[in-house]
């Protein structure tokens, strides 16, 4: 059966010889192969359904698709720009034959809101995890380093604690709101923000933003990252987007094993187009048996759903579930957060 993954690859390569406007349309195609449809391509053709069911399939489309459909054609690798993402059928396979690991999942650890770049506002993000049933989430907004996504400085940092900690006294007790930060780190695995602040914090995030279309080796970044003590996970690590960059190069067996020591934890973030780490680098994670947070990165309350991808690729990659950090209790959670930055519980 020709995959929505083969599906969207053909639409990749046919935009290639398209004009601009029909480019657009199969380009956006692809990105739904992968991302929107619920289901196989190849099942909705055999039931006798109409492709248009599929987003962002019209008539046209529809007309491109139907003979892959019927007579499999031959589907070339993708380039390494398109290469290692789960689609969203994929996902949904996976979590059919492991529900347990959607129950286990008790919040999520990258969330933004209008403090930096998100769409929404801390209220209406923290709303939409509690409707999915959470026990909590981290708000980790970025931080001053990061002007582009509206950094955030020491003091509007501490403004935003006092807006997290009255929204959390109007909640129930049962839901929890965490300090959270998306620390920019420079290349050399430095931190933008003072100890005395991210003293305040429950959970830090340490995340690359610059240099990330480099060649070279960069394992020694990592390394110099894995050792800064104010870094709970390492976010999206290579630093790949779909089509877009490859991300870093590095030796994961390495980094896996440096963060297992450390106590780190390495994150697979969820973003469609991003899913970073990928199953294949997250092999080394799961051998090394270090820790992994599994979070969406969500701008906006329909993103939190991302976070089928992410889990999905950790059953796929066999990361054992008593290392996803998310699956602790808020608890054991801030517990395991404070020792590894040897930092008291946050004055509340």
């Amino acid at each position: 059966m020709l995959r929505n993954r083969e599906v969207a690859e053909l639409l990749s390569r046919e935009a290639e010889e398209h004009s601009e406007h029909r480019r657009r349309a199969l380009q956006r195609a692809a990105r739904a192969a992968l991302w929107r449809w619920t289901e196989e391509a190849a099942d909705v053709h055999a039931q006798g359904r109409s492709l248009t069911e599929l987003a962002l399939v019209g008539p046209w489309l529809a007309t491109v698709i139907r003979p892959w459909l019927e007579e499999r054609p031959k589907v070339d690798e993708p380039p390494p720009l398109r290469a290692g993402f789960l689609t969203l059928a994929d996902a949904r396979e996976t979590l059919a034959a492991h529900g347990d690991w959607i129950r286990a999942y008790r919040g999520d650890l990258q969330m933004h809101t209008t403090w930096s770049d998100g769409a929404e506002s801390l209220e209406v993000m923290v709303t939409a995890a509690r409707e999915r049933g959470y026990e909590y989430v981290a708000v980790t907004d970025h931080s001053v380093g990061l002007p582009i996504a509206h950094g955030m400085s020491e003091d509007k940092l501490r403004d935003q604690w006092r807006a997290i900690d009255e929204l959390a006294a109007s909640l129930p007790p049962d839901f929890a709101v965490l300090r959270g930060l998306e620390m920019n780190l420079s290349p050399d695995g430095s931190g933008d923000m003072s100890d005395e602040a991210l003293r305040g914090v429950d959970v830090v995030l340490g995340a690359f933003h610059s240099r990330l279309r480099v060649t070279e080796d960069q394992t020694d970044r990592y390394l110099r990252a894995l050792a800064n003590p104010n870094v709970n996970v390492i976010a999206h690590p290579r630093g790949r987007r779909y089509g877009v960059r490859y991300g870093l190069h590095a030796d994961w067996e390495r980094v896996a094993r440096a963060a297992a020591e450390r106590d780190v934890a390495l994150e697979i973030d969820s973003w469609p187009d991003r899913q970073d780490l990928d199953v294949e680098s997250l092999r080394f994670v799961a051998d090394a048996g270090c820790r992994v947070a599994i979070d969406t990165d969500a701008h906006a309350p329909h993103e939190l759903a991302f976070i089928e991808f992410g889990l999905a690729a950790a059953i796929r990659a066999g990361i054992r579930r008593g290392r996803v950090v998310n699956f602790l209790p808020r608890d054991e959670l801030l517990a395991w957060s404070r020792a590894r930055r040897g930092a008291a519980s946050p004055s509340r």
